[in-house]
């Protein structure tokens, strides 16, 4: 499809989005762990419960590196136009029904008396992967204001358990990001782990604040039921309680483990997105506007295409309303060595990590360490590095 749009000093550009039939495969993606468990229940054969892992972790990577950057990037002037094409907004919601798919196919395969331990590791690895993406679906919708993609949202974060996002990041993250005040924004020499520890209860303990205030002002008490998150958490429960009322109360441990690595795959997203940037600081204590070069960006066409432009991450948070197919990237940005999975691999290894982002974190801030979200508890170690490096370079020069 052709978008058309007239610009400023009145000649008419036209913009062909050359991936509009491929997007298909962010619906199709988060299918790949529900289809290996009607392999399983069909043939008996285990061996399915690896193919999710394989293909997110592996191909996807592989592709990433093959393939290439998305070199589509929609002119500022059809941004409007692209926006308002439903075809991108009923993909979203074809989505929804896909990660339940998976999850509640899994969590069926999960419980069958001679499912094999290993392949019961298999399925909830697999299911919390494509339940912590359908996160990224609710991510999408969270950002628009109607009442329909709301409750489209909360029904994606419902998966995982993950009711509070939509409020936390909306009104939380988008506001405190790439400062040192954001539980969501990983700090310069902090590990994974350690961010962890600190993201997942912080983000939640912050969503729960703001719906509390927020009913509060309307005179209401947090266990109302207009309570936005209460609703997503209630959504949970009903399918949960059915899981477990039909296969026991060992799938209670199905049910927790698979939320805990929905929950631990956006966390590592959050990582990777904004490690170690950091808005400037003004004299009267407020931060400097949000832009796109706070975020880490990943123009790789694969990963892309598996999660609605999620990795176009720049242009999102300096313009959280625009719609994932009309976000852009440009060359300037900073940029993460590899797509999400490749990332989150690298990720997983602290070392390997800092031993790659580090140099890019001190080159985006121009070797200025006041000038990035540093880790407090490392903060006396990376001055004295950083400060024998830049005095080994002095005397090389």
């Amino acid at each position: 499809m052709i978008f058309t749009a007239t610009t400023k000093s009145g000649d008419r550009i036209e913009y062909r989005d050359k991936k509009r039939g491929l997007w298909i495969l962010s619906v199709l993606s988060p299918s790949l762990p529900g289809l290996a468990a009607l392999a399983l229940l069909m043939t008996g054969e285990a061996w399915w419960t690896a193919v999710p892992i394989i293909m997110y972790y592996g191909v996807f990577v592989i592709g990433d590196h093959l393939v290439g950057v998305d070199p589509n990037n929609p002119p500022e002037d059809v941004v409007e136009a692209m926006a308002s094409d439903p075809y991108y907004r009923v993909l979203l919601f074809l989505s929804v029904p896909v990660f339940w798919f998976s999850f509640l196919t899994c969590a069926i395969a999960a419980g069958q008396p001679d499912t094999p331990w290993w392949a019961w590791i298999g399925l909830v690895v697999a299911a919390g992967t494509s339940s912590g993406t359908a996160i990224t679906v609710g991510h999408e919708l969270g950002h628009k204001p109607n009442r329909l993609d709301q409750w489209g949202a909360k029904l994606a974060n419902a998966v995982s358990g993950y009711g509070h996002f939509c409020i936390e990041h909306n009104r939380g993250h988008h506001v405190h990001v790439a400062t040192p005040e954001d539980p969501a924004s990983a700090r310069l020499g902090e590990s994974l782990w350690r961010f962890a520890c600190r993201e997942i209860p912080g983000t939640a303990l912050r969503g729960w604040r703001m719906e509390r205030a927020r009913l509060a002002r309307k005179g209401l008490g947090f266990w109302h039921w207009r309570n936005d998150i209460l609703q997503g958490y209630a959504i949970t429960l009903v399918a949960d309680l059915a899981l477990i009322a039909a296969f026991g109360w060992p799938m209670l441990v199905f049910v927790l483990v698979h939320n805990l690595i929905g929950w631990f795959h956006l966390t590592t997203a959050n990582y990777v997105e904004h490690y170690g940037l950091k808005r400037d600081q003004k004299p009267d204590g407020r931060y400097e506007p949000c832009e796109p070069r706070h975020s880490w960006n990943t123009n790789h066409i694969i990963s892309n295409l598996m999660l609605f432009h999620l990795q176009r991450h720049s242009d999102h948070h300096a313009n959280p309303l625009r719609p994932y197919q009309a976000l852009r990237s440009f060359d300037e940005l900073p940029t993460l060595p590899s797509g999400y999975p490749g990332s989150f691999l690298l990720a997983a290894f602290p070392s390997l990590w800092f031993r790659v982002m580090d140099p890019k974190v001190m080159a985006w801030a121009g070797g200025d360490l006041t000038r990035t979200n540093l880790d407090p508890a490392r903060a006396a170690e990376y001055r004295a590095r950083w400060s024998a490096r830049r005095a080994d370079q002095a005397t090389l020069a």
